[in-house]
């Protein structure tokens, strides 16, 4: 099954979500430290089949580098040395950390659990390559002639008797 994969890579962690097999939903992983990603990503496409990879790439409010885009660029030629046949695209991260921190409150997640800069890194993961995918998804990708379901025809019918 392939799978798209999103990075969140960091000076100290990485956190890593990946797609389901149709490239819809992105799930997130793991975070593992930064040292060891390239070990992590080899280990897992082991046992999948990785189409992609989407790295995060920090950028300031005017779209320039950030300061933390230097750690990226000396990361991803290791990625590709390690994939060499596996497409790398950078995905704008810019407020990722927000969301995520926004997603974790939304589902009720404690204060104490929300400090663990783990999970913040696995959701910012998930956060860049769900972007990614809405954006390869987007409108349109959906088919203009879907077939009416049985559900969708009771309902509509059922709307009109009203």
């Amino acid at each position: 099954m392939e799978r798209w994969i999103g990075i969140d890579y960091g000076r100290k962690r990485t956190g890593i979500s990946a797609s389901d097999p149709l490239g819809i939903f992105a799930t997130s992983l793991d975070t593992v430290h930064s040292a060891k990603i390239i070990e992590y990503l080899k280990t897992y496409a082991e046992k999948e089949t990785i189409s992609g990879f989407i790295v995060g790439y920090p950028r300031n409010l005017d779209g320039s580098p950030s300061e933390a885009a230097a750690d990226i660029d000396a990361f991803l030629p290791r990625l590709r040395k390690a994939f060499p046949d596996v497409p790398v695209t950078l995905e704008d991260e810019r407020f990722t950390s927000v969301l995520a921190h926004r997603v974790m409150i939304d589902g009720g997640m404690k204060a104490s659990e929300r400090r663990d800069k783990t999970a913040v890194d696995k959701i910012s993961a998930s956060i860049i390559l769900q972007g990614w995918l809405d954006r390869r998804n987007g409108p349109s990708a959906m088919p203009l002639d879907v077939p009416e379901t049985q559900s969708d025809s009771l309902r509509r019918n059922k709307k009109r008797k009203i």
